[in-house]
């Protein structure tokens, strides 16, 4: 393998890391407030639901959903005024 193919490689995989670190604290701080975060199974990238994120309640009524974004601002109370 080249260095640019190496180096690629590794900067993807350090994204998919980032990515999986923030899910995971995201997923702590839903259960902090009693809500537990669920994430779309779709694979295909065309797809609605695909990257959707869902906040949903002890009784499973759905509280919140959207983009990982949408998800951090709701949990952290960031516009909600």
């Amino acid at each position: 393998m080249t260095s640019s193919t190496i180096s690629s490689t590794l900067l993807g995989m350090a994204s998919n890391t980032s990515d999986k670190v923030r899910e995971n604290r995201l997923r702590r701080m839903a259960s902090r407030q009693g809500l537990q975060l669920m994430k779309s199974r779709r694979r295909d990238p065309r797809a609605l639901d695909y990257g959707t994120y869902w906040l949903v309640d002890a009784s499973g009524v759905e509280v919140a959903s959207g983009d990982a974004d949408a998800i951090e601002a709701r949990l952290t109370g960031e516009g909600m005024e």
